[in-house]
């Protein structure tokens, strides 16, 4: 099994179409760059100017504009146009690259999307930070597949201004290791992004209405979470923009996580789960110990991938650090002082509901209170994949009532 994203959610509404989406010619949205960037508007003059260093915004370019007719479409070819998305504007797509950190804490060069509606001249909207699940092929990431499918840009086409990052090792940073369920690298991808993007919209008149969200699905939930956590360690300054967080399906706790594939792997292959103990794995010889890691690698990350992976938090797991798990990898134990709202399946068992249940309850220990709150994915049966579409239901859901000028 894989820990996938709404590239379920993109192989829903993606993979049932995307190739159908690439042979369709597009339809020409009569604006050059200049009049689609004036259509959105001023975005501010009080805000800090282009940062060196982390954050700093390096290069950008227009790559499509996408018709709200196209992603109608798509939406209906992938028989989801029943799931109460219904698209109201066309949708501006730009690639940004900006600087940010590797595993290493190195500056990296990494890039990712941001999707603006196309609006009447002045009009401003609300910012949805969007972070995407697993996946595999660089082809998939945001800033290399702003088609009408791409999950970011149906969301665009609702009234949010969305910035979708492609995380180190994909797009701009393709051939660095992407840090997978590392926090430190994670969260700095997240954030940065966010940086580069406001410098951005300043110096393009694309204007926001001064609210942020942040969401995503399994991995992408993950990164949420790393991020939100980051966000209120350093005393950002988008905290002052920021109502909270919406994720769903998120691994979360890590060690919670592996220890739910140390289950698949013991059900699957018995003559090798027989030797597995969670707390004794360092004590597994060296042959046992590489067949074991080979099994949880083949459940997390197909053969065919062409991207590569840091696999520090399974080498961490394998030797019993709890320890560095929980400092490096782990997200769940801290207190917001924001909304987190997590939604999860109980019948999960690519990222188990434990993840969930064990981040709502260290939270609240930590005296998050009603601050924080867990809602069960509604499917039959609530699998991984198969609460993909309610998420995505939940979460309109939820930022109806709060986000205004959509």
């Amino acid at each position: 099994m894989t820990i996938e994203f709404a590239a379920a959610q993109v192989r829903r509404i993606a993979r049932a179409l995307h190739e159908s989406t690439l042979r369709r010619p597009r339809v020409a949205i009569t604006l050059v760059m200049a009049s689609v960037i004036a259509a959105c508007g001023s975005g501010g003059d009080d805000a800090p100017a282009n940062p060196v260093g982390s954050g700093e915004l390096k290069a950008w370019a227009l790559v499509g504009t996408t018709s709200a007719a196209q992603i109608a479409r798509a939406l209906t070819d992938a028989k989801l146009s029943d799931a109460g998305v219904a698209p109201v504007y066309g949708v501006a797509s730009y690639r940004l690259e900006y600087l940010t950190s590797d595993a290493r804490g190195a500056p990296i060069l990494a890039s990712g999307l941001v999707n603006v509606p196309i609006k009447a001249p002045g009009a401003r909207s609300p910012v949805l930070g969007y972070q995407h699940g697993t996946i595999f092929r660089n082809a998939e990431a945001p800033s290399n597949n702003a088609v009408a499918s791409e999950v970011s840009v149906v969301l665009a086409s609702l009234g949010f201004i969305v910035v979708a990052p492609d995380y180190v090792g994909y797009g701009a940073s393709l051939g660095s290791p992407h840090p997978y369920l590392l926090a430190g690298p994670t969260a700095a991808a997240v954030v940065d992004f966010l940086t580069a993007t406001g410098t951005w919209r300043r110096g393009n008149a694309v204007a926001d209405n001064g609210q942020l969200f942040l969401t995503g699905y399994s991995e992408g939930a993950y990164a949420t979470m790393a991020a939100h956590r980051a966000l209120q360690a350093i005393g950002s300054p988008h905290l002052q923009q920021l109502h909270g967080e919406i994720a769903g399906g998120g691994p979360y706790d890590v060690q919670a996580t592996l220890d739910g594939l140390l289950d698949l792997v013991r059900d699957e292959e018995p003559v090798l789960g027989a030797l597995l103990d969670p707390g004794f794995l360092r004590h597994l010889g060296s042959t046992v110990r590489n067949e074991l890691r080979r099994a949880l690698l083949r459940r997390l990350l197909p053969d065919d991938a062409d991207v590569s992976f840091d696999t520090t938090f399974i080498d961490n797991y394998l030797a019993d650090d709890a320890q560095a798990v929980a400092q490096l990898s782990s997200v769940h134990d801290w207190k917001p002082e924001l909304p987190v709202l997590l939604f999860h399946g109980r019948d999960d068992r690519t990222v188990p509901y434990a993840s969930a249940s064990s981040a709502l309850q260290a939270m609240r220990a930590r005296g998050a209170g009603g601050m924080v709150g867990l809602s069960d994915c509604p499917a039959t049966p609530s699998s991984h994949l198969g609460c993909v579409g309610p998420f995505i239901t939940y979460l309109l859901a939820q930022l109806a009532p709060q986000a205004r000028d959509l």
